[in-house]
Formats: C-alpha cells, sequence, structure tokens
C-alpha cells in the first residue's frame, strides 16, 4: 500500500522540523490500514516498530510517501516493511527518509491473540 502526507506547521517541532512522533504515528496509521486492508474482517493491534533511526530532516512543505510491503506472516503475527521517501516537487526526486518493521498481531474481541485466517 501506498500512501501521501504533507508535512504541514502543525507537524514540526521547536526547531521546525517535523516531529518524530508525528512520523511514527503516521507509520502506525498507514500500516494498520494495509493490515486491516489485507486481512478483511480481523482486528489488530500494534506490538512493536524497530530500528526508529531518523535518517533525514524533514521541513514544512515536504510531501511523504508511505509504502507498506508485507514483509511475513506469522500463526497470529504480520510484519511489514515501511519505506518513507520526501518527494521532491520541483524536480520530482525522491529520498528514502526513514525504514522500519511494523509488527500487528490478530486479536479476539477480549484483545487475546488469535490465528491469522489462511
Amino acid at each position: 500500500m501506498k500512501t501521501h502526507k504533507l508535512v504541514m506547521p502543525e507537524h514540526l517541532n521547536h526547531y521546525g522540523f517535523l516531529f518524530g512522533g508525528n512520523l511514527l504515528k503516521w507509520i502506525d496509521e498507514v500500516s494498520y490500514i494495509a493490515v486491516t486492508l489485507d486481512y478483511p474482517g480481523c482486528n489488530f493491534v500494534t506490538v512493536g516498530m524497530d530500528n526508529i533511526k531518523f535518517k533525514k530532516s524533514i521541513r514544512q512543505g515536504t510531501i511523504l510517501c508511505f509504502e507498506s510491503k508485507k514483509n511475513h506472516v506469522g500463526t497470529t503475527s504480520v510484519e511489514y516493511i515501511v519505506d518513507v521517501t520526501r518527494e521532491e516537487i520541483t524536480t520530482g526526486s525522491r529520498e528514502l527518509v526513514f525504514t522500519t518493521r511494523i509488527t500487528f498481531v490478530s486479536v479476539d474481541e477480549n484483545g487475546r491473540k488469535k490465528p491469522i485466517p489462511s
């Protein structure tokens, strides 16, 4: 799944750069949408994100592209790799600014792990 986000003034920290928490929130959101579309009718919760390392600073007005790709499916969990690139609107060039793996677990209505249907 691929989607885009425009970095607005309300997304910035006090130094004028994208607040890292907003980036992590967007990654969680777009990946949750991907896993929900991949497994309709299932309930998922986020259990982990790894390799949280911000590679490039991001300023207001930047267009970010989020691409979530399924990486591994277990009995109750699904892992996605998420690449975030910034797109330069004047040249069309793209640059990777962040990448991580995010894991979701399928749960029942009581929050207990539940096998993912085949």
